[in-house]
C-alpha cells in the first residue's frame, strides 16, 4: 500500500497541510497540497504546495531562494490534514515574517 493512500485529499483533489519550524515549534503557515505536491515534497525533501491562485504547483521558494527543508511527516487521526516540520532557510511568509501569523488581535482596541 502506498502511504499516501491513507491521505484523504477533498473534491478538488487537495488537502490542507500545516508547516511547523522543526527547530522552535513555530506554526509558520496554513498551505495545500494535491498528491503531486505531496510526492515531490516527499521525494525531494523540499516543500512544494499547490497554488490555488496561480492553479499550479510550486516549490516554496522557488523566486525568493526561500526553501523549507522537509524534516518530518504527520498526519492526523482522519487523515484529512497533514502537518510537516521543516527547516526553514529564511522567512516562511511572503511579505517577510517568520511566519504567516504575525498579526494578533487586540482585544482592547478591537483590531489585528
Amino acid at each position: 500500500m502506498n502511504p499516501l493512500d491513507s491521505v484523504k485529499f477533498n473534491d478538488q483533489g487537495l488537502v490542507p497541510v500545516g508547516i511547523q519550524d522543526a527547530i522552535t515549534s513555530e506554526f509558520l503557515t496554513l498551505a495545500y497540497m494535491n498528491r503531486e505536491a505531496l510526492e515531490k515534497s516527499l521525494e525531494t525533501g523540499k516543500i512544494h504546495v499547490f497554488r490555488r491562485s496561480k492553479n499550479r504547483l510550486m516549490m516554496k521558494g522557488e523566486q525568493s531562494g526561500m526553501t523549507q527543508d522537509v524534516t518530518e511527516v504527520r498526519i492526523d487521526c482522519m487523515g484529512n490534514s497533514v502537518l510537516i516540520l521543516v527547516n526553514p532557510h529564511g522567512p516562511g511568509c511572503h511579505e517577510g515574517y517568520h511566519s504567516c501569523y504575525y498579526r494578533r488581535w487586540n482585544a482592547a482596541t478591537g483590531e489585528w
